[in-house]
This record gives C-alpha cells, sequence and structure tokens, in this order.
C-alpha cells in the first residue's frame, strides 16, 4: 500500500523491483493518486490478537482459500481464522500490465523445478521458473488474470472416477455463484452469471490483433465462440478477472467485502509450520505457524483446511506426517497416515518459441509506448490487460475426434520475449541469456507478437517432495515433463496449428511473418522440421503455472487418492484439503475459475457436514 509520504521507488524497492522496474514509476505516481482520490475498496485487517481457538482454521488465502472464508464465514455461528503467508496487495498487483513484474518480486516463493532432462534445455540450470503467489489472493495476484473454467468433459471424467457430484452438471452452479460477468453479449447465456463476488469481464483496451487471431481461426475452420459455454474448440477473446480495468483478485474479491464480520479473523504475514493432529485419534485439533519471529498454536474446534496450493499443501501435509511412510522415514519424521502425498503432479506446459514480427504498430512494445500514454490509458480509462488477449483451444490429430474435448490450448499475446527491451520477462522465463542474447535480443524495437500452445491433458506425471523437514526450505518439484512420448508429439502437432494461424490472410494486412532465425540449440536441424520443433519445445518450455494433483481425489478403491470426493484426507478426522490439489486431472485450459470453483464447492461440503 503507498501511503502519504512514501514515494514510487520505496513500493518498487520493497518489491524487490527498482532496479528493473524503474520506468513504471509514473504510471504507479498515478495509481496511488486514483487510489487516494477514491478507495473503492477498504484494505482487510490484519488482526493482530488472535484467539486461542477457532471452529475453523483455513491455511492459505488464495484462490480457493479466500473462497472459502468468505463462505463459511456467511454463517455467523462460525469463527473462522484465515492464515496467509504473505501480506496484503498494493497499487502495483492492481495495475494488469505490471503482471511479470510482480514476479520474482516478494509476492513470489519463486521456485525452481529440479534439473529437467526433457525439457526447460534453455532455462539456467535446465530449470523451469514456477512462480507462486505469497500474497492475500495469493496466485490470482500474479497471473494473467484468464478466466477459463476447462472442458465440460473434465468434469465428467472427475465423476466417472469415482467422485459423485464433480460432473459438469454438478459443477455449473458454482462456477456462476462466484460470477459477475460485466460483458452485455454473454449476460443472458446459460452459462453465465451476474452479482457474483469475482468479476469477469474482457479487458477493456485490446490490439488489432486479437480481432485477426480470432478471424484467423474462423479461416482454418473454428468458431468465435464462448469457450466457457457448452462447446470449447473455437477461438475467442479471452475473459479475464478484471474489474474497471484493475485486476480483480481473490484477496479483493471475496476477503475484502467480509473485513467487517465479528466471526472472520486474519493474520497476514503468517507462515504455517506444520498441522497439528493426535497420533493416537488421527485428529487435526491446530495449526503452528510462524509471525512476526514468533511461533504460535491456534486450535480449531471442527476443521483445518488446507487451501495452500499444488505445491505447499503436500509439503505441509508431509511435515505434519501425512504422506508416502518410505520418503517420512527418510526426512525423520514420525508417520501419522501413510497416503500418496506428492504424487500425480501435473501441470500446463507452452512453447515460448514463435514469435511473429509484424511492419506496423499494432503489438505492444515497451520503448515505443510512452509512459504518459499508459498512464493515461489506465488511470482515465481504466483499461490494460496482462499482454494476454487471444484463447483458442484446437484439435490436433491425437485428439478424440468424437468428442469436442480440444488437446491443445493457443494463448495469443501482441509481444514477444523481446518485447521489454530486455528489462524482465527473458528473466521471470528463468532463460539462458547466451540463449536470449543470441535469439531475441537482434529483435529489439521490433514488434513482434505469439501465439504459445500449450498442452491440455499432460499424459506424464511428476511429483513433490520435501528438501528438508525445515518448513521454510522450499520442496523438490519435479513436473518430469514429456516423461509420455505422446505429450510431444501433441505440441508438436499444436505448433504446427499455430503456424497455420499465423499464416491466416487476414495477418497479411499487418505484413505478419515468423521470425526466422532458429533457436540456438536447435540450428543444426531443418527449420520448422518436426525435429526442429522437438528441439524448439524442449529448449523453451514455458509454465503456464497450473500445477494440480498432488493431493488427488479419489474414491477408497483409488490407491492415489489422498482426498475423498468431499475433500477429507483419507484417515485423519478433522482436515480436508480445498486447492488444486485435489484435481485427479488437471482441467483443460487456465486452472483458477475452476480452482475458485472447488473453494465455492468445498464450502458448501463444510457446510453440509456441519450443519
Amino acid at each position: 500500500m503507498v501511503v502519504p509520504g512514501l514515494g514510487a521507488t520505496s513500493v518498487l524497492t520493497s518489491l524487490g523491483l527498482f532496479g528493473s522496474g524503474i520506468w513504471m514509476i509514473p504510471l504507479l505516481l498515478s495509481t496511488y493518486y486514483r487510489y487516494d482520490r477514491v478507495d473503492p475498496e477498504s484494505k482487510p485487517i490484519d488482526q493482530q490478537n488472535l484467539l486461542p481457538e477457532y471452529d475453523f482454521i483455513i491455511i492459505g488465502g488464495g484462490s480457493a482459500g479466500a473462497v472459502v472464508a468468505n463462505r463459511l464465514t456467511e454463517n455467523p455461528k462460525h469463527s473462522v481464522l484465515l492464515i496467509e503467508a504473505g501480506p496484503d496487495e498494493n497499487e502495483v498487483t492492481d495495475v494488469p500490465s505490471f503482471s511479470a513484474y510482480l514476479q520474482l518480486s516478494n509476492f513470489d516463493y519463486a521456485y525452481k523445478t529440479t534439473p529437467q532432462s526433457r525439457a526447460c534445455l534453455g532455462m539456467v540450470n535446465n530449470r523451469c521458473n514456477w512462480p507462486r503467489g505469497k500474497v492475500l489472493g495469493g496466485s490470482s495476484v500474479l497471473n494473467y488474470m484468464v478466466y477459463v473454467r476447462g472442458n465440460k468433459n473434465d468434469f465428467d471424467h472427475w465423476g466417472n472416477l469415482g467422485n459423485p457430484g464433480w460432473d459438469y452438471k454438478s459443477v455449473l452452479p458454482y462456477f456462476l455463484k462466484s460470477e459477475d460477468n460485466r460483458n452485455p453479449y454473454l449476460a443472458r447465456s446459460p452459462y453465465h452469471a451476474t452479482g457474483g463476488y469475482l468479476t469477469v469481464q474482457e479487458a477493456p483496451w485490446h490490439t488489432p490483433l486479437v480481432a485477426a487471431f480470432v478471424e484467423a481461426g474462423t479461416e482454418l475452420g473454428y468458431e468465435n465462440r464462448d469457450i466457457n459455454s457448452d462447446k470449447q474448440s473455437g477461438y475467442m477473446i479471452a475473459q479475464g478477472t478484471i474489474r474497471r480495468g484493475s485486476r480483480c483478485s481473490t484477496g479483493k474479491a471475496f476477503v475484502r467485502p467480509i473485513r467487517l464480520r465479528p466471526n472472520f479473523h486474519l493474520a497476514l504475514n503468517a507462515f504455517v509450520t506444520k498441522i497439528e493432529i493426535d497420533p493416537t485419534t488421527k485428529r487435526a485439533w491446530g495449526v503452528e505457524f510462524v509471525r512476526h519471529n514468533r511461533k504460535q498454536v491456534i486450535r480449531a474446534r471442527r476443521e483445518v483446511i488446507l487451501s495452500a496450493g499444488a505445491l505447499n499443501s503436500p509439503q505441509i501435509l508431509m511435515l505434519s506426517g501425512i504422506g508416502p511412510r518410505d520418503h517420512l522415514q527418510a526426512m525423520g519424521i514420525p508417520i501419522i497416515k501413510d497416503l500418496p502425498v506428492g504424487n500425480n503432479l501435473m501441470d500446463h506446459l507452452g512453447f515460448g518459441g514463435l514469435t511473429f514480427i509484424v511492419d506496423k504498430p499494432v503489438a505492444i512494445l515497451q520503448n515505443k509506448l510512452p509512459a504518459a500514454a499508459a498512464t493515461t490509458a489506465y488511470v482515465l480509462n481504466e483499461s490494460g490487460n496482462g499482454g494476454l488477449e487471444g484463447i483458442a483451444f484446437v484439435n490436433t490429430i491425437y485428439a478424440n475426434q468424437t468428442l469436442d474435448w480440444p488437446d491443445i490450448q493457443f494463448h495469443m499475446a501482441p509481444a514477444s520475449i523481446n518485447s521489454d527491451g530486455g528489462a524482465q520477462v527473458w528473466k521471470i522465463l528463468g532463460l539462458k541469456p547466451e540463449v536470449y542474447k543470441e535469439m531475441w535480443a537482434p529483435l529489439h524495437d521490433t514488434y513482434t507478437w505469439t501465439i504459445m500452445p500449450l498442452l491440455l491433458r499432460p499424459k506424464s506425471r511428476g511429483w513433490v517432495r520435501l528438501q528438508s523437514k525445515n518448513p521454510f526450505v522450499p520442496p523438490l518439484m519435479n513436473p518430469n515433463y514429456f516423461d509420455d512420448p505422446l505429450d510431444m508429439l501433441t505440441m508438436i502437432d499444436g505448433a504446427k496449428i499455430a503456424l497455420r494461424t499465423a499464416a491466416a490472410k487476414v495477418f497479411k494486412q499487418f505484413g505478419t511473418r515468423l521470425y526466422q532465425k532458429p533457436l540456438p540449440p536447435c540450428k543444426h536441424l531443418p527449420f520448422l522440421s518436426d525435429e526442429y520443433l522437438e528441439c524448439g519445445i524442449r529448449t523453451v518450455s514455458m509454465t503456464i503455472y497450473h500445477q494440480s494433483g498432488t493431493a488427488k481425489m479419489g474414491p477408497p478403491s483409488d490407491p492415489e487418492a489422498v482426498v475423498d470426493p468431499r475433500l477429507r484426507v483419507y484417515g485423519i478426522k478433522g482436515l480436508r484439503v480445498i486447492d488444486a490439489s485435489i484435481m485427479p486431472q488437471v482441467v483443460s485450459g487456465n486452472t483458477n475459475a475452476a480452482v475458485i470453483m472447488i473453494g465455492e464447492k468445498g464450502a458448501d461440503l463444510v457446510k453440509e457436514d456441519w450443519r
């Protein structure tokens, strides 16, 4: 929060952004004066004097935990404590175009994968950067705000795996419950709703390239459609969690409105180290955390709800004695329950190496975008976006042609890795300096744009394990990208469809052409051959930040299940997991909307059990 007397330089420095983000100062100052003039949402209250016990303790104030806190406090008889490891948001996080600059800041856990042998080969030490939000609102504060629910077949598949109540017909009402869609052309759709806490709309401003992108899809035979309806295959201008041109995080949407509820307490900058579980009764009875360098333990009368995300939830479970027996024994942690925690790790991986040049100034180029113009657009017109304008879902030759269940998604952005003049983007991706210097530095002051194909339903599975029983040491994260060969074959075909999209007639008005400089590690291969595309995909492997599945939901007969269909941890009383960890299969699309839905449904399950 910018306060009187604290300048923009101090805010950027506190975020760790000053050196590379100095160009943002004019916009930051204008944003401050806008909020100083009218404060549309009051800040949540960081409660310093906590009660010794609450009915429910929620660990993690991210995309799911914020929702659960809101819904459980609807009952005035339920006392709720929400514990978040990071601080509150500020004016910088509100600006959509600053998304990239929030990564590697103090709002980010800044995780890295283990070294990969089949992906991330263009990254430093072959490790992909995995941003994770350490802030109220979680990764909904760092993401690019894209609102995609997934495919209806995803949820029907969850139900068919033995999870009643998670089929599409059952979960659609929970998507609608959250939503306040402000696009008039969707207002009467049975697949959208108004009046919910979460604002959804198109960005108020976008480039001409995204309209061409959608038209290019029709040239390829795909419809321009609402990809959040009953059919998904098609091209669309992206919908986002945007409110009046600003980011609408789950902290803003779900926590700020309940700040004055007397049965709600929020503890910020409180790092959870362990769930307290009685080893005899196998009941979770409290939470241990460190705040202001002081260890505290708060009791939970009814339940502990773990919503720390697909990386931190398994870490906390294992630190608490719930996890694979052999691993816990090796770490010297007393075993309370032997469960396959940390298995089934999935992520959406994209290929960031397709760069297209245009002759006209229709793309975003930081060095040719005057700060005053950006300030005017954001402050006066309340416009802005995170840089991702178009979404598409397409079918490769490996997709099931009898179902509307695409296997590749496109992210279209009117910029590329070079568009910020080398200030930050290549660093947040973790690219090797020599790869950036040879490949993208020559495009300095050149207008470019990108189509990034990403794999929707990977067959490869990774894992999360403890690196140490010290809770402040990050866990080990191995996505095991491309362990299954079909994942690579699907990505190669997806890249070919992306190239056909950019070659559509509609793009010729901008002089669009593929940047044909080969990636440094792939120069020995015929350009655009299958072998070259495979090398490129392995080199410029970009996470889409959709880690999931590490506390898998499933019936008792599923040996990989950690939680039951009511999200209760098997063998432990009074403990649930409500976040992306529970996904049996990652949804076909950006995960934020689905995680909010999981929070909505999970909260109802808790209410039903304690009614």
